[in-house]
């Protein structure tokens, strides 16, 4: 498994853009199974990545993050509560 952080989240403020959104998370974080959906007011994030933090400061920087939840796909993999 490459990317260790099974990352989803809410995003809601103003003229969001999925597309954007995609481009920033592709260009500068490090992962795959990127999944971005929603319109200009509400953004659902699912992302595979080492570095969660990493998307959780952009999104921040776009408006009001909740629903976080980070599970760790490896302690998944082996049985343990992720």
């Amino acid at each position: 498994m490459d990317y260790k952080y099974d990352t989803q989240l809410l995003v809601e403020g103003k003229n969001l853009s999925d597309e954007s959104i995609k481009q920033y998370i592709t260009a500068n974080i490090e992962g795959d199974c990127l999944l971005v959906v929603g319109d200009d007011e509400l953004i659902k994030l699912h992302f595979h990545t080492n570095t969660p933090w990493k998307v959780l400061e952009y999104c921040a920087s776009l408006g009001d993050v909740y629903d976080v939840v980070i599970e760790n796909m490896v302690r998944q993999a082996e049985g343990l509560q992720g």
